[in-house]
Parts: C-alpha cells; sequence; structure tokens
C-alpha cells in the first residue's frame, strides 16, 4: 500500500466539485474522477451545507470557539504563573 501525499485544494475547487455533485453527479464518480478520499469530499459537501464556506474557522460552532478561545487564556495563565512563582516565593522568604 502506498502512503498518498497530501494535496490541498482551492476553496473554488471544492465549490465546484460541491456544485457538481448537487446537480446530480454521482459522489463516486467525483471521487474517482479527481482521485480524492470520499471521507474528504463527504467533509466539503457537509461544511457547504452548513455554512456554504470550507475555511475550518468559519465551520465551527459558538461553543468550540469559546473552548479555543479559553484553552488560550488558561495556557497564557499557567505560563505567566510558572514564569511569576520564582519570585513570589523568593519574596516571601525574605
Amino acid at each position: 500500500m502506498t502512503k498518498r501525499t497530501r494535496r490541498s485544494f482551492t476553496p473554488e475547487f471544492k465549490e465546484q466539485l460541491v456544485q457538481l455533485h448537487l446537480h446530480g453527479k454521482p459522489r463516486a464518480e467525483i471521487v474517482k474522477e479527481y482521485d480524492l478520499t470520499a471521507s474528504a469530499f463527504d467533509r466539503w459537501v457537509k461544511q457547504h451545507q452548513s455554512s456554504g464556506s470550507f475555511s475550518e474557522k468559519d465551520n465551527r460552532s459558538p461553543e468550540e470557539n469559546e473552548l479555543i478561545k479559553l484553552r488560550k487564556e488558561l495556557d497564557q495563565l499557567r505560563m505567566e504563573n510558572d514564569i511569576l512563582y520564582p519570585y513570589r516565593a523568593q519574596e516571601s522568604k525574605q
């Protein structure tokens, strides 16, 4: 079994293929003709139907966006705490 190289596709290309599918061209035919994985094509169709965008950022729910924001904030606070803790411990000994 050979390993596939990761390819990237423009949003315009994805849009064209999704439109072909929506206008009646069979999914299997599109996947075979353009040498795609079925899961990637299915994801494009789902993204198009849910938000009309193929950008990962545009397809997140508000809850997912908030979770990402909170995780970044938590990482920042932990880093600040790791940097400042030795100084606070030293000051309390004096």
